[in-house]
């Protein structure tokens, strides 16, 4: 069987899009006994880049199928929707059948604010002398997210460092400022972040750039707020050091 082409991904293009529409490719039971659909074009973000998935439903048109997404995961370019279908299976859905998506807003949003949170730390880093430090992890999961940096703190410093991030980070979501997620051609990506791009990005490819307001910019294929006033607000939880990483947890306004 040939395998499918690579799966659209319609939050590339706008992220805050909720629905849209697809068509069916095929479906498998994996090792764990979940079942994966594979579509042509997703809205859904699969796990990926320390953001969680979303979660939703798919409806099949024309019939009363549905397929409750409770996990999203890419592999070598195809996404898989791992669910489970409410009610009783269906039998063979036939491909080329077309189908309506939807994502649970609520999560979306959550997730889309944690992870802006995050790279918004990133920012507070340089404002506050820390800019040295290379970002290493991104976990912008609700359960204690944290950014990694790779170089350390002196232990005495680290109090005062975590008191200027958070005030430096609130400043900034008080200011506001349009966030932009673009796919750009490799220079332009490059000159937008600074010059350089990681050496994972391939050259000749065409990026996609996250910018805070307008500071420089980094690749990024998450989703995020639209605005940076949307964090509403940003707490600074925890800084440590240990082994040469620095790790810095937060916590965003429920």
């Amino acid at each position: 069987m040939d395998s499918p082409p690579p799966t659209k991904l319609e939050y590339h293009e706008d992220m805050f899009k909720l629905q849209s529409q697809a068509t069916f490719l095929s479906l498998f039971k994996a090792e764990d006994g979940r079942i994966a659909l594979i579509l042509d074009s997703t809205v859904f973000h699969p796990q990926g880049g320390g953001q969680p998935s979303d979660t939703g439903l798919i409806e099949f048109a024309g019939s009363d199928f549905k397929f409750s997404v409770q996990d999203v995961r890419s592999k070598d370019g195809i996404v898989l929707h791992y669910g489970v279908f409410q009610g009783s299976a269906p039998g063979d859905i036939e491909k080329g059948e077309e189908v309506h998506l939807l994502v649970d807003e609520s999560r979306r949003k959550l997730n889309s604010r944690l992870h802006s949170a995050g790279h918004l730390l990133d920012l507070c880093m340089q404002k506050v002398g820390l800019g040295h430090l290379e970002p290493a992890k991104g976990y912008h999961f609700p359960d204690g997210p944290f950014v990694e940096y790779k170089g350390v703190v002196p232990q005495a410093e680290l109090l005062v460092k975590q008191k200027e991030l958070e005030a430096e980070a609130n400043e900034l979501i008080s200011k506001g400022g349009k966030v932009y997620a673009d796919i750009l051609p490799y220079e332009e990506a490059s000159l937008l972040c600074g010059g350089t791009l990681p050496d994972y990005i391939p050259k000749g490819s065409t990026p996609r750039v996250l910018r805070l307001g307008e500071n420089p910019g980094c690749p990024c294929g998450g989703t995020h707020v639209s605005d940076i006033s949307d964090i509403i607000s940003m707490k600074i939880t925890q800084m440590r050091t240990k082994k040469g990483m620095t790790k810095v947890f937060y916590t965003i306004a429920s």
